[in-house]
């Protein structure tokens, strides 16, 4: 019963937490949504400029836009369309989320490992906590790219797809909740596929996983990670390779950091009862 109580406790501080986040994120709505939204005005301000002076931009140009090392002039504002009565206020309420599991998630890391912290071994616990900062780097790290690198790719093609022609016009009339939908996904999508190393080490520090069964399993590993690549990502190669080919290279860096888990363990002693901590 103690252990249920400290687990009830423990969850209504996470979502105590994640509430909090969410609401101070729905009341600083348009900062977000004027990030989130910079990646297709710079698109949108590029193509314009290509199409008139018949040169000037491509997917690469938009990323040095993006990370500052070049300039592009927005002259053109960015309409966005909502096609149902409160399609627009749900689409906030879902951003405020989406912001609240970024705000909140030290919190929830945190309490996570309070709560099962006790049943650790002391040298168990230092090793464990490298990766309560290691996760949210991660974390971050995936959804950069994603903002820097899948973004400009994506919306290149995309809008590079329009059509204006004596007599013929297809353009681009994009619905807010379908665009940051769209980026959201992504950015949660490689957040979490970046924790593949940091699980699969824990797991190596646990012994469920030996550097040998990553090993015989990378085949099926590699296609496991093209697969969910192909699902959270847009229908174009370019970004399914994008995303498989960081996991992929994590995935082998998971391999190095299980084998040097092994090689320390050879070396030190095993942990006795007397180690764990009340």
């Amino acid at each position: 019963m103690d252990h249920l109580v400290e687990l009830r406790t423990r969850i209504v501080i996470m979502a105590v937490a994640f509430l909090i986040a969410c609401i101070g994120c729905f009341a600083v709505a348009k900062p977000i949504y004027e990030f989130l939204l910079h990646p297709l005005k710079v698109a949108s301000a590029m193509l314009e400029q290509t199409k008139i002076n018949g040169h000037g931009g491509n997917p690469f140009d938009m990323m040095y836009v993006l990370l500052g090392l070049k300039q592009v002039t927005l002259n053109k504002d960015l309409s966005l369309i909502f096609t149902a009565p409160l399609e627009f206020i749900f689409t906030q309420m879902k951003m405020a989320m989406f912001g609240g599991i970024i705000v909140s998630f030290p919190i929830l890391a945190w309490q996570l490992y309070g709560f099962v912290a006790p049943g650790l071994y002391r040298r168990e616990r230092n090793a464990f906590l490298p990766f309560l900062f290691a996760a949210p780097m991660m974390f971050v790290l995936g959804m950069a790219l994603v903002y820097f690198i899948i973004l400009p790719t994506v919306l290149w093609f995309s809008l590079s797809q329009q059509i204006v022609a004596p007599g013929v016009a297809i353009t681009a009339m994009y619905k807010v909740s379908d665009y940051l939908s769209l980026i959201t996904t992504l950015m949660l999508a490689f957040g979490c596929c970046f924790q593949l190393p940091i699980v699969i080490t824990l797991l190596g520090l646990t012994g469920i996983l030996t550097s040998k069964m990553l090993r015989s399993f990378r085949r099926y590993a590699i296609l496991a990670i093209v697969v969910v690549a192909a699902v959270v990502t847009p229908p174009d190669p370019i970004s399914q390779l994008l995303l498989a080919i960081p996991i992929i290279l994590l995935y082998e860096v998971s391999i190095i950091c299980v084998k040097l888990i092994e090689w320390r363990r050879k070396d030190k002693p095993v942990a006795t009862d007397t180690e764990v901590e009340a």
